[in-house]
């Protein structure tokens, strides 16, 4: 799930928003916590993983 989904308990509006107090806490510790793929979607996650395993068998595959 992506940060944009999430819905406040508080407010009931998008966390994204940061319409409370809440929602602006939380949307800080998402920032700090993100690390550097925190931010990418899961299918650029995805996509990244592929990209991997590909370069992995083309080594595998020019050094045997």
């Amino acid at each position: 799930m992506t940060y944009d989904r999430l819905v406040c308990a508080n407010c009931a509006a998008p966390v994204s928003e940061g319409r409370c107090r809440v929602c602006r806490a939380h949307l800080a510790r998402m920032q700090q916590e993100g690390g550097p793929l925190g931010g990418l979607s899961p299918a650029a996650l995805l996509a990244l993983v592929a990209l991997l395993v590909a370069a992995v068998a083309l080594l595998v595959h020019q050094t045997a």
